[in-house]
């Protein structure tokens, strides 16, 4: 089990130091497979902090230049966040039922026993194909399904095509921030980030390896094989355990390296939400007070940047 704490390092510190590091966690823990958690915290510290410095070691793209490429993916993942189940229903051929997502009307696939109308596509494809992309560094492709998911939300005349899902039924992100496909600021800046990424050249772009869906994967099969919807309080813990760490490893990165790549997707989430609750302030916002949801996504972004500048002021003395 030590082993998958070594996921935690860049690929060149598994190959310099990871047999060092399993055999002082063999002496240090003998007999145990896996160490305390206040070891497994550090670790996992360490690890991102190793990543990051190799990031930023990395000459062969700019800092802001990965910065929105970061941005892209996370606008991509969030917009995908709401249609996970519906997603999984549809490649697997699956009539949920009376566990359908919370939309005007059934509106399932041909397959389906439910009634009302009948669409062909998950809306929810269009923001799962451009975080495909994305991670490929293949923004030419994420360009036009950005695009598409503007005019889904702008129009009413791919009814037939996606059906009124995302529009006038609820997408719903944690800490009380509703946000539906006719939201075009999600879906704009989206857009944008992927047209400045489509406009730099290919090769510059960072590739991910398609592991890094396997989280997306399992998001999809909790979603739709437990069949929680994105409104359900278990889905929004969730959701909220995965933005507290996301800021967490923001925090360690930018504290070991001074960066300022990853403010700007922290940024580009917490102005997204910040004004879907600006412009409707009371649509799921009962057990929230508005200021408290709105300093809980305010806050990173000056803390972030004190951290940059504090590290960076630590490096010119060394």
């Amino acid at each position: 089990m030590n082993r998958l704490l070594l996921a935690a390092y860049p690929k060149s510190y598994r190959s310099r130091q990871g047999e060092e590091l399993l055999a002082c966690l063999a002496e240090a823990y003998p007999g145990r497979s896996w160490p305390p958690p206040r070891e497994v915290a550090a670790l996992a510290c360490a690890g991102v902090q190793a990543r990051a410095r190799a990031v930023v070691d990395d000459a062969a793209r700019p800092w802001w230049l990965d910065g929105i490429h970061l941005a892209a993916m996370a606008l991509a993942a969030l917009a995908l966040v709401p249609y996970l189940q519906d997603v999984w229903h549809w490649a697997l051929h699956i009539d949920p039922g009376e566990h359908a997502i919370a939309f005007h009307f059934s509106g399932w696939y041909p397959w389906a026993g439910g009634p009302t109308r009948i669409r062909l596509l998950p809306y929810g494809l269009l923001p799962l194909g451009c975080l495909i992309a994305l991670l490929r560094g293949r923004a030419w492709i994420a360009v036009p399904a950005a695009a598409a998911m503007i005019w889904a939300g702008a129009t009413t005349h791919g009814r037939t095509l996606f059906g009124d899902e995302g529009k006038a039924g609820l997408g719903y992100y944690g800490l009380g921030a509703p946000l539906t496909a006719r939201d075009l600021v999600l879906s704009g800046t989206l857009c944008a980030a992927c047209a400045v990424l489509a406009l730099c050249r290919p090769s510059r772009l960072r590739r991910h390896s398609y592991r890094w869906l396997a989280p997306v994967v399992l998001a999809m099969f909790m979603a739709g094989g437990l069949h929680i919807i994105s409104v359900s309080p278990a889905f929004q813990r969730g959701l909220f355990v995965l933005e507290v760490a996301a800021l967490i490893a923001a925090w360690v990165a930018t504290a070991a390296t001074g960066d300022h790549r990853w403010l700007v997707p922290v940024a580009a989430v917490a102005i997204v939400r910040t004004q879907a609750i600006v412009v409707r302030p009371d649509a799921f916002m009962q057990s929230f007070p508005d200021l408290v949801v709105l300093l809980l996504l305010i806050a990173p972004l000056p803390a972030l940047a004190i951290t940059a500048q504090r590290r960076q002021g630590q490096a010119l003395p060394e």
